[in-house]
């Protein structure tokens, strides 16, 4: 998707923005959705229970209708094939785009504890895909994550404008979101795309992108698209700066790393059931590096480590590596979903 294409769509989806428009939001169309009060308690979110009595329904009935009644953004459910960016901020240390439908039980192994709670998971059942970025500790920020999907945005602005543990807040992008000091988590919802942020302090982190988003890698988007017919990999990551930890791995087989590889790629296919494949792919400066290393890993291929790195034998040694001009690409055998939270653990 053209850069254009998505500030233009921005507009649509950040309400009363005019002034301050950010460039990374899929595009939206404006309906009118109608939601009951029954629906209040398979909310998303770690909302504040409401207890419903004859006399509190006469009550708070003005309030929902004012609240299910006016006009919400449907946003796009998928994330276009063609884009190059994402609407994330820059500087985490890896970016996510996953198909949530077909790799659920890999996105409950990430470093974010938030997605294996009771309300996330009512999330999860509703969302489509996503894309998040988890940041190094010394930024102050967490994680932030873009989903796409079908939520019940009207409840939730309903229960949370009851809730005193969340405040509503306005974005630098223009627009508004959702803050929680207790949780220091922040959230933005349509009927059709969610926002949500978490940093390590009180300082709140803006679920919106406030400037330019995150672009993919050079080579990222081809990686991504695993045959000939242009099918896509369910779940693709990359690592920003990938060569303290690919350096530390190389030391503790006895095989030191003297040149830095600048970007890693993963893909991770669905081969059988609770079987996955994991295909890396490590970008260098030049060919010439990535021979070097693709010689390293064809001597070494007949090392046997221990118990304690058989996660790296099926990794990097299942397959010989693959050199593909500054790339080297890495096949690794059939991996459970015990052995993809031991490579979580690697590079994460």
């Amino acid at each position: 998707m053209a850069g254009k294409d998505i500030k233009t769509m921005t507009a649509a989806f950040i309400k009363n923005s005019t002034a301050n428009q950010t460039n990374c939001v899929p595009a939206i169309r404006a309906r009118t959705r109608y939601r009951s009060i029954s629906s209040y308690r398979s909310l998303l979110f770690p909302f504040l229970p409401l207890r419903v009595t004859p006399f509190t329904l006469w009550l708070i009935l003005p309030l929902f209708l004012f609240f299910s009644c006016r006009t919400t953004p449907n946003m796009s459910e998928i994330i276009p094939d063609n884009t190059n960016v994402l609407p994330l901020e820059r500087g985490a240390s890896i970016y996510i785009i996953a198909d949530v439908k077909q790799m659920r039980p890999i996105l409950e192994q990430l470093p974010i504890v938030e997605l294996n709670d009771r309300q996330t998971r009512q999330m999860l059942d509703r969302t489509n895909y996503l894309t998040a970025a988890v940041f190094p500790q010394n930024s102050g920020r967490r994680f932030q994550l873009a989903a796409w999907g079908n939520y019940p945005a009207s409840q939730a602005d309903f229960v949370l404008s009851l809730n005193k543990n969340w405040e509503k807040r306005r974005s630098q992008a223009g627009g508004s979101y959702w803050y929680s000091s207790a949780s220091w988590l922040s959230l933005a919802l349509s009927s059709g795309q969610a926002f949500i942020a978490a940093s390590f302090n009180d300082e709140p982190f803006d679920p919106f992108s406030t400037a330019d988003c995150v672009e993919m890698p050079e080579g990222f988007a081809e990686f991504r698209r695993i045959d000939a017919g242009n099918q896509l990999s369910p779940f693709s990551c990359w690592l920003e700066n990938p060569n303290v930890i690919i350096s530390r791995i190389m030391n503790d087989l006895g095989l030191p790393l003297n040149f830095p590889v600048r970007k890693l790629f993963i893909n991770l296919l669905p081969i059988q059931e609770d079987r996955y494949e994991s295909l890396i792919r490590l970008q260098f400066e030049n060919a010439s590096h990535a021979r070097a290393m693709s010689v390293i890993l064809n001597l070494a291929s007949g090392y046997s480590p221990g118990d304690s790195n058989s996660i790296i034998t099926s990794i990097l040694f299942a397959n010989p590596p693959v050199l593909n001009g500054s790339n080297v690409d890495i096949k690794s055998a059939a991996l459970t979903n015990s052995d993809i939270e031991s490579l979580f653990s690697l590079f994460f």
